[in-house]
């Protein structure tokens, strides 16, 4: 009998290894624990793991409300962002208790790098204050957690680095209506003189740092992909292969490229959705850990390369690859709930939307003709999925539901143009893409049309409620903490994604027919189909109001419907008894719709 994961299992599998960082010996990286919800600080060193976080302690950045860059290694210490007042501590490596280093009073913290030079760290400020958007700056906390104004007066700020001479930094930054993956300045400052901009207009520049010779390098999109540019006084790409180099950069303190001391690179890239890694030396590229399909938070230390990875068949692993000989090692994490021969694997698929063509991953499960298929609709919308071992849609595979992961047109990893086609499309593109999936699929054979269900979380969500209200596709669905009025979305969320809608939609007020046309509420009439909702009470991005309003709407008009809300729950369920919850609801609840007959 083939081996299957129930609810409790699939959560517990989806522990998550979240950023890392490497020097002098020492890996720090952070373990997210579905268990409680907290996230944990372990340190790698002469062949053991122990673990750095006391109880009571969560590290994790709540800056532009999905935070990154949560901590920094610095000698012998460790400074990090606590969740629960979101001050920056600091931790010795000896097992003592944390101490309180810096931050203001409604302040919030992350992209941490330490300045060795300068004895001091660098971060993300976002100071809140009632009645107002919060106020960001990039600071300075001297050796006695001394705050020092770094930059101020543009919207938003991310990604400080220093280079190893201390003679240089520099830093992104950008303001509304911009988010950080349609347009952003790159500031080079020398000597401590005034910054200078040296790259901006029609580009989204981020993750700069400093190769071994001083020169700044960054990922640009100005050609059409993110990749690596070297920005001196002529400014040019460097040799790299022309595909996406990282993905939106929703959280901070990202790394999809880092140096060595010789001035090789080790960069990751997107190949028709798979990731790669690969080391530069000028035009030679060598290929490497081929097993694994998804990379981030690199991270050198002398010649190895550290990475969070992941594969078809396993989960986030911590690896450590020797620069000289290839070698992959694994340190942490990567251990499969269940054996290879029962993970269902994806494999690649495109198809055609009129003109168009969208992609993403298909897991059909073993020995069952036309099953029941449930579409995956990834939230962002700017972001993507990866053809990486999941457990929830493991739980589907096994029992007898087939999943397309769909990466919608607006999505991540497949360049510029493609990333830009949601622009104005928000719910037109991306709902034509989930639908055409299903008639697609069953014109193969692979699966049956009839039995057809959409699923997403927060956009996803509203990409869900669109589907149903306004195409008959989908036998039901369910919606995450998803979006069924964008107007009111617009007015209630945060900063970071004020402007968001305009670029996804339009301006609220010119557009304003636009919006109607496309909001789930006022079209609930349009939905004759079952529905199940999720939702997190104290979510600041799509409020509990939004939820609760589609489903009064759909139960006044007598439409099957279920409502599950979760107290203590944000953005992103994090805690494992409502991740199962939810989990084995939703099951529950298309198996009820598919297996009826």
């Amino acid at each position: 009998m083939r081996t299957t994961l129930d609810a409790a299992q699939a959560v517990a599998a989806s522990a998550d290894f979240t950023e890392l960082a490497a020097a002098a010996g020492i890996l720090a990286y952070g373990r997210f624990d579905p268990a409680d919800g907290a996230t944990r600080l372990w340190l790698h060193r002469d062949g053991r793991a122990t673990c750095l976080t006391p109880d009571g302690y969560s590290v994790r950045s709540r800056v532009n409300e999905y935070g990154g860059g949560t901590f920094c290694l610095a000698g012998h210490a460790v400074f990090f962002v606590n969740e629960s007042d979101q001050a920056i501590y600091r931790q010795e490596f000896d097992g003592s208790a944390p101490v309180r280093f810096g931050g203001i009073d409604g302040g919030r913290y992350g992209d941490l790098v330490h300045d060795a030079v300068h004895g001091r760290v660098l971060a993300v400020e976002e100071h809140h204050a009632d009645g107002a958007f919060p106020t960001h700056r990039l600071v300075a906390f001297d050796g006695s957690g001394a705050r020092r104004v770094v930059a101020e007066g543009d919207d938003f700020y991310a990604s400080p680095c220093v280079s190893r001479d201390g003679g240089a930094m520099a830093w992104i930054a950008w303001s509304r209506p911009h988010q950080p993956w349609t347009r952003t300045r790159l500031l080079h400052q020398v000597d401590g003189q005034p910054p200078r901009i040296v790259a901006h207009g029609d580009e989204a520049v981020q993750q700069p740092g400093f190769d071994a010779r001083g020169r700044l390098v960054a990922l640009t999109d100005r050609d059409g992909w993110w990749r690596p540019w070297r920005f001196t006084d002529r400014v040019e790409p460097l040799p790299a292969p022309t595909a996406d180099h990282a993905g939106a950069p929703w959280q901070m303190g990202t790394h999809t490229w880092v140096g060595l001391d010789d001035g090789r690179l080790f960069v990751t890239w997107f190949d028709q959705g798979f990731g790669r890694l690969s080391l530069l030396d000028g035009d030679t590229r060598t290929d490497l850990a081929p097993s694994y399909t998804r990379f981030r938070a690199l991270a050198v230390d002398g010649g190895t390369l550290y990475a969070i990875a992941a594969s078809p068949t396993r989960p986030s692993t911590v690896l450590a690859i020797d620069a000289a000989t290839g070698k992959v090692t694994v340190v942490a994490g990567g251990e499969a709930p269940l054996p290879d021969a029962c993970i269902t694997v994806p494999r690649a698929i495109s198809w055609p939307v009129g003109e168009a063509t969208a992609r993403g991953f298909l897991y059909l499960p073993e020995g069952i003709e036309r099953p029941p298929l449930v579409v995956f609709v990834h939230g962002g919308p700017t972001s993507a999925t990866h053809p990486v071992f999941d457990a929830r849609i493991q739980f589907w595979t096994g029992r007898g539901f087939a999943v397309a992961d769909v990466n919608y047109r607006g999505s991540t990893g497949y360049g510029r143009a493609y990333r830009d086609a949601l622009h104005a499309a928000w719910g037109v593109a991306d709902v034509d893409d989930a639908c055409a999936v299903v008639p697609w699929l069953a014109s193969q054979g692979l699966v049956d049309p009839a039995r057809a269900f959409i699923r997403g979380s927060s956009a996803g969500g509203y990409t869900v409620l669109c589907a149903l209200a306004f195409r008959d596709v989908f036998r039901g669905g369910g919606s995450l903490y998803g979006v069924s009025d964008p107007l009111a979305l617009g007015r209630a969320t945060h900063k970071f994604e004020a402007d968001y809608l305009d670029w996804l939609i339009g301006d609220p007020v010119a557009d304003e027919a636009r919006y109607r046309e496309r909001t789930p509420l006022l079209h609930a009439d349009g939905i004759d189909v079952p529905v199940i909702f999720f939702q997190g009470l104290r979510d600041a991005v799509v409020v509990p109001e939004q939820t609760e309003s589609m489903v009064a709407a759909l139960r006044a008009r007598g439409v099957p419907c279920e409502y599950h809300a979760y107290p203590d729950e944000r953005h992103g369920f994090r805690q494992a008894a409502n991740l199962a919850h939810a989990l084995e609801h939703e099951h529950a609840f298309y198996a009820r719709l598919a297996f009826a007959d």
